[in-house]
C-alpha cells in the first residue's frame, strides 16, 4: 500500500497530468488507486464527475493536512496505491504529506530554467534526512518536454541533476494532445478514440513506460483470482 505524493511548490509544472497518468495506469492494470485531491484547483475530481465510474478508480477531495492521515488510514485495506495531488504551493500540507509518503515524485518541465518549485522539495527531504534522520525515497519526472526535444538535450538536463545526486526517472512525460483530452473529455488514454485523438499510441506507451517505472520501483503485488474465469478485475470501494 504505498504512498505516492507528486509535489512542486510552483505551479505549472504538469503535476496534475503526471498524477492522473499513473492512477490511471496503474487502474489498467488491476490496481486499486485512491487519489487524495489537496489541489485547490481540484482538476483530478473535475474529471472524476466528468468521467463518471472508472474502474479501480477512487478520489477523496477537500484533503487537508488534518484529513490526510485519517484518510490513509480508513481507506488502507481497499487501496493498493495512494497517490496524493498537492498544492502548487509551499504550506503546511507539504511536510504532512511527505512525512507519509513511501515516494516524492517532483514533476519539473524538461528545462533547467523551472526547477525552484522542485527545489524547495528537495530542500524539505534534504533537511528530514540531516535533521530528523528520516530518509524518503524521491525521484524527479521531466514533464512538458516537447515531442521534438532532441536525446541530447534531454541528456544534459538529467546530467545537471545528477551531478547534484537527484534522481531521475528515465521516463519523461512528453507534451501531447492526448494527456489534456482526457481532462477535458473524461476516462483514460484507454477510451479515447484513435481516430479523433492525434498520436494516441504514442502517449499511451509514454504512460504506460511512466507507471512501469515507478511500479519498478514501488512493486505491489495483485491478490490471485480465487476463479480462473479470466483476469483480475478490482473496483474501486
Amino acid at each position: 500500500m504505498p504512498v505516492i505524493t507528486f509535489a512542486n511548490t510552483k505551479g505549472g509544472a504538469g503535476k496534475t497530468t503526471a498524477v492522473l497518468l499513473l492512477a490511471t495506469e496503474l487502474a489498467q492494470k488491476g490496481y486499486r488507486v485512491t487519489i487524495l485531491d489537496a489541489d485547490p484547483q481540484h482538476w483530478i475530481t473535475r474529471w472524476h464527475e466528468v468521467s463518471g465510474h472508472v474502474t479501480n478508480i477512487s478520489v477523496i477531495d477537500f484533503v487537508t493536512s488534518a484529513s490526510l492521515p485519517l484518510h490513509i488510514a480508513e481507506n488502507k485495506h481497499n487501496t493498493d496505491y495512494f497517490i496524493i495531488d498537492l498544492p502548487g504551493a509551499r504550506n503546511p500540507l507539504l511536510a504532512t504529506a511527505i512525512g507519509l509518503s513511501d515516494h516524492v515524485l517532483i514533476p519539473i518541465q524538461g528545462c533547467a530554467m523551472d526547477a525552484r518549485g522542485g527545489a524547495q522539495v528537495l530542500e524539505l527531504l534534504q533537511y528530514l534526512d540531516e535533521k530528523a534522520g528520516i530518509r524518503i525515497g524521491h525521484s524527479v519526472v521531466l514533464t512538458r518536454v516537447n515531442s521534438m526535444v532532441t536525446t541530447r538535450a534531454l541528456c544534459l538536463v538529467k546530467s545537471l541533476l545528477s551531478e547534484r545526486q537527484v534522481p531521475v526517472l528515465d521516463t519523461a512525460i512528453i507534451e501531447r494532445s492526448a494527456f489534456r483530452d482526457i481532462f477535458d473529455c473524461g476516462g483514460t488514454l484507454h477510451s479515447l478514440d484513435p481516430a479523433r485523438v492525434s498520436n494516441l499510441e504514442k502517449a499511451r506507451e509514454n504512460a504506460r513506460c511512466f507507471a512501469e517505472e515507478i511500479m519498478g520501483k514501488l512493486p505491489v503485488k495483485l491478490a490471485e483470482p480465487t476463479h480462473s474465469t479470466g483476469p483480475l478485475i478490482r473496483s474501486a470501494a
